[in-house]
């Protein structure tokens, strides 16, 4: 299949190219198996390190097996020098020639302490409309979602004329190292559906707002700044100090901003947000998506932080380490510099730039072993946007369907960094305020799950053919 780019334009006004079909009615049965695999899965404690994930990745074996999957089709991989595994199931199309979709989501999920939630993070409770767990959202959500629908089209007897493969990786929240596993073994993939980005958003009042389509990420880089010196008794201090001179090195690089930078994505994304934007904020992005040279606009959008990731690279102090003794002068100081990289720039040149910005031969500048590569925007296919707006617009008719940039880190990088089209196209739609991924009290709204379903299914028949 062809791979189009569409400028921003035309992107937006394929937004609304698909007339809203009929949605069907909710299945309660559906509805009360997603649910209790979410549930199911939160009682799976997949922290890295830990033992859980291989168990939960079994549990949902055992569900497409169950559901008609022949057992040779899904295969529970042990990745050792990652300490966890993978999941991998291929439902077969019927035209071999065809390319395979490949959805990817995550089964770990980040640390949770019992003594600081106000429910055991890992014992599901629904509660108010919502369940409340650890990975409710992050990511057993669309894992849930995406597995209850695959069994759901296996019962029914569908058959796609590409494959799909789910590849469900197990370390997504720590090094990564599961999902750099993926484009090898998906080389001819024609595109990624990823759960573990996009989505809608409701306002307070849960009124739909718009969905956003993740077609890029920044690359994220984790820097270590050093400085060292022979040090000394604190009695005896002198002009030269590891501690200050790294402070007046990072005083220089919080002075800096890295140039501004747009590409289709984040351009569709703000002038789709610009119209309803509040405050000075507001009115700075709208001149800014009129003349996108406006030096004030730039410079007010800059100050916040809602709207600063989207503009540029940015690179800021994160922890510092130094000193070995409160009477001795620093023998040495670390800082790191975490940097969210736009997409397109190497990440050895924000490392050669901090050094310049730093303009210190004393210190040294060297990236740390974060896990992350870089990784290019994704275009904006004609055949993508228009499957995902029917989904959406079965549900809320002419909602904005926006593709965005995400600041955070997926799996996805790496399918985009081979060269394999990568979308985040998550069914859950929430309000910002119920939002505590990788927080206290993490929660999904368990009304959510039933258009999740929908969306999941239309995504797959129409992409999938």
């Amino acid at each position: 299949m062809p791979v189009t780019k569409l400028s921003a334009a035309s992107a937006a006004a394929a937004l609304f190219a698909c007339a809203a079909p009929a949605l069907a009615a909710p299945d309660a049965a559906l509805h009360d198996q997603a649910l209790e695999t979410l549930k199911k899965g939160i009682s799976f404690r997949t922290v890295i390190p830990g033992d859980q994930v291989k168990p939960y990745a079994e549990y949902l074996r055992g569900l497409l097996l169950q559901a008609g999957f022949r057992p040779d089709d899904v295969e529970v991989r042990p990745v050792p020098e990652a300490g966890t595994a993978i999941l991998i199931a291929r439902y077969h199309g019927t035209d071999p020639a065809k390319k395979p979709i490949v959805i990817i989501d995550h089964m770990d999920v980040v640390e949770a302490k019992r003594e600081d939630w106000t429910r055991d993070p890992f014992t599901p409770v629904v509660e108010n409309g919502y369940i409340f767990g650890r990975g409710a959202v992050d990511d057993k959500f669309d894992v849930s979602i995406v597995v209850t629908v695959l069994g759901k089209l296996k019962r029914e007897g569908w058959k796609p004329g590409r494959d799909v493969i789910l590849a469900l990786s197990g370390d997504e929240e720590t090094r990564q190292q599961t999902a750099r596993l993926f484009p090898k073994m998906f080389p001819n993939a024609e595109m990624v559906l990823n759960g573990d980005a996009g989505g809608g958003e409701l306002a307070e009042d849960g009124r739909p707002v718009s969905y956003g389509i993740q077609a890029s990420e920044k690359t994220y880089s984790d820097f270590a700044v050093t400085v060292t010196n022979p040090g000394g008794h604190s009695s005896r201090p002198n002009r030269t100090n590891a501690i200050y001179q790294l402070s007046a090195d990072l005083t220089r690089l919080a002075a800096y901003r890295f140039p501004v930078m747009s590409n289709e994505i984040t351009m569709a994304s703000l002038k789709a947000a610009a119209p309803n934007a509040q405050g000075p904020a507001g009115e700075a992005l709208r001149r800014y998506v009129a003349n996108p040279k406006d030096e004030e606009a730039i410079d007010i959008l800059s100050d916040d932080p809602d709207y600063v990731g989207q503009l540029r690279t940015t690179c800021v102090a994160t922890m510092i380490e130094g000193g070995h003794a409160t009477n001795a002068l620093p023998q040495k100081v670390t800082a790191n510099v975490n940097c969210r990289i736009f997409p397109g720039v190497p990440s050895e040149s924000v490392r050669q730039q901090i050094i310049k910005v730093m303009a210190d031969p004393g210190a040294t500048v060297t990236r740390s072993a974060d896990g992350a590569i870089d990784s290019p925007a994704s275009p904006l296919r004609p055949d993508v946007m228009a499957a995902v707006s029917k989904a959406v617009h079965a549900r809320f008719p002419g909602l904005p369907v926006v593709p965005v940039m995400s600041a955070g880190a997926t799996d996805g990088m790496f399918t985009r960094a081979a060269g394999i089209p990568t979308y985040g196209v998550s069914g859950l739609f929430m309000k910002a305020s119920d939002d505590f991924s990788h927080g206290l009290n993490e929660r999904a709204p368990v009304a959510a799950i039933d258009g999740a379903l929908a969306h999941w299914e239309s995504l797959l028949r129409d992409l999938a053919k």
